[in-house]
């Protein structure tokens, strides 16, 4: 009797190795069955594998998709010039790493008036998703308000007093549930429990997927649920929501993919060269739609797909993420790296940007500095740089929520690997805007850059409404939720303008703007930019013509202070460590 209890119970409470129903397929057989035309897709940024999948068996029709992406680039753009989209709900369409631009696919198609673009930041549109996935109707927000994007998205998007009677306005943002979402990660079991790891750029966590009625997932690597239940603390996405597995190995190509602290699973970095030859096929549609062939219609396979691309090819990607890689490529650039080559205008200016970086860390006593992208990413990292040399208790932000990082030399692209696995925290956009920029207790120093901005610090970097799309908020709206603001931005009179066309980023707290021209900063009081510095050249003009140069490229009457100081040239020891940081100047030339 007792051997036939003991049998009962031991039956009972036994875990298999493997559990739940077996959802792997064939990324194919995946997209087939689980995707109709007309869908609300949402893509998690990274998922390459599966969004080429759609592009494939799509193409030459015209589904009509609505596409839901924080950032819409890659094989998400080929879905776009194929006409399978017809509007997006995104945060940002750019190209090119570690230079982003504007996406040509997205600027013809938009101005040919073949897609609708709904604008969010990137927070506020995961806060979208969050609500959907709550089940809330909508989620409250400090994002967006004052922008054009509350005016375009007033469907979506209200203004409300604090009901609780703390004086402050609150933006409601309207829940958003995507009919399937597409994910890459790490690793799954076969009924779906998945590990996605950190998203490569956008960090919206596993939102998307938790707020749409079902999850096509692939991953690197199929594990057992025991392996599951043994990294549990890591699992993001209960295998319940999600409707197919397939197994990807280079599922996130050309992007990276992180890996979470993971044992037998191999991580890789971003394809630079990859992406430079999509965005030139870009730049012309014939040219984009041999290059779409070569690389998703002709590929029967991932397998196939990992042919083309060469066991060398992908054999350097993995060596890129290993640790401390950085040095041999800092190596092959360093004679470049040439001390006693004059200053470039760019190169001062990040120079100037980073000196007032550390002069507000040192006078307001900020603990964290969001670093943008581009020059302001240069300029926040020299600072902190410079910083941590003399002792100064800082770090360092990237709104995709990787938080204590120290910048490596070699790649400026605010995703390098190499910079990413020296984080202290790998979290996702909604502590990083939500918590350490705007949360009670944040003591944080945005850096950001923008296509336009105005005398009020009124930042754009969405579109000249008429002419021209640009590349979307991102998240330098969220950004400006920080306790103050520095802005960098190349100077000409297109950019510097009287009012901007439309407002990405609303300008109380940009209190600080550096140009190739000069400083400006709101003195006192005032609302508007006051010329305070002007930047040095190895022939120096007379303090008076570096004043007028700087009103002459401004696009509004420019106040100048009665005190404007010439700054520095820049040391010696600044120009190498800046050099080193973008050694093939994509930045700072």
């Amino acid at each position: 009797m007792e051997k036939s209890i003991e049998k009962l119970l031991l039956d009972t409470f036994k875990q298999e190795r493997n559990e739940g129903i077996n959802k792997v397929q064939s990324l194919e057989q995946a997209i087939k069955s689980h995707i109709q035309p007309g869908m609300k897709l949402h893509i998690r940024e990274g998922s390459a594998a599966v969004t080429r999948e759609v592009l494939k068996q799509f193409w030459g029709k015209k589904p009509g998709f609505t596409l839901i992406a924080s950032i819409i680039n890659g094989y998400g753009l080929g879905l776009i010039h194929g006409g399978l989209v017809r509007k997006i709900i995104t945060s940002l369409s750019a190209e090119g790493r570690p230079a982003m631009k504007p996406a040509r696919v997205v600027q013809r198609a938009y101005d040919e008036g073949k897609i609708e673009i709904e604008n969010w930041s990137l927070f506020s549109l995961v806060q979208r998703l969050m609500a959907g996935a709550f089940g809330v109707g909508f989620m409250p927000t400090k994002s967006i308000i004052g922008s054009s994007m509350a005016i375009e998205n007033e469907g979506s998007f209200q203004v409300i007093e604090d009901p609780f009677g703390s004086g402050r306005e609150l933006g409601l943002v309207k829940a958003l549930n995507p009919d399937l979402s597409l994910v890459h990660g790490w690793v799954a079991d076969r009924y779906g429990n998945t590990i996605t790891g950190p998203a490569r750029g956008a960090g919206e966590g596993a939102w998307g997927p938790k707020a749409s009625q079902g999850v096509v997932v692939t991953v690197e690597r199929l594990v057992s649920t025991d392996f599951i239940r043994r990294h549990a603390f890591l699992v993001d996405l209960p295998g319940y929501l999600v409707k197919s597995i397939s197994v990807c190995p280079l599922g996130a190509h050309p992007g990276i993919l992180v890996n979470p602290g993971l044992k037998r699973v191999e991580d890789y970095g971003e394809d630079y060269a990859f992406e430079d030859e999509m965005q030139q096929a870009g730049e012309n549609p014939r040219m984009l739609d041999a290059w779409i062939r070569q690389w998703a219609l002709d590929c029967s396979s991932q397998d196939d797909y990992l042919h083309k691309l060469g066991s060398g090819r992908v054999a350097f990607l993995k060596g890129r993420a290993i640790k401390d890689s950085w040095k041999g490529e800092l190596k092959e650039v360093s004679g470049s790296l040439l001390a006693d080559e004059e200053a470039r205008p760019k190169e001062m200016m990040i120079l100037a940007a980073a000196r007032k970086i550390r002069e507000k860390i040192f006078e307001q006593g900020y603990k964290t500095i969001l670093a943008g992208a581009g020059t302001a990413a240069l300029a926040a990292w020299m600072a902190y740089c410079q910083l941590k040399g003399k002792g100064q208790d800082v770090n360092l932000l990237l709104g995709s929520g990787f938080w204590g990082y120290a910048p490596r030399p070699a790649d400026p692209s605010a995703l390098s690997i190499s910079s990413l696995a020296t984080c202290q925290m790998m979290t996702d956009v909604v502590d990083a805007y939500g918590v350490m920029v705007a949360g009670e207790n944040s003591r944080c120093l945005a850096v950001i850059g923008g296509g336009e901005i105005d005398k009020q610090g009124n930042v754009n970097s969405t579109k000249i409404p008429g002419r021209l799309y640009l590349v979307g908020s991102g998240g330098s709206n969220d950004a400006v939720n920080a306790a103050e603001v520095i802005a960098v931005m190349n100077q000409s009179r297109s950019r510097f303008v009287d009012q901007v066309s439309y407002i990405t980023c609303p300008g109380h707290r940009v209190r600080t703007l550096v140009s190739d021209f000069g400083i400006f900063e709101k003195l006192g009081g005032d609302n508007e930019f006051t010329l305070t510095g002007c930047l040095s050249t190895s022939e120096p003009p007379s303090l008076a013509e570096k004043i007028k140069a700087a009103q002459e490229k401004c696009g509004w009457s420019l106040k100048a202070s009665s005190s404007v100081q010439g700054l520095p040239v820049p040391e010696q020891d600044e120009l190498v460590i800046l050099r080193a940081l973008d050694p093939k100047g994509y930045f700072r030339v």
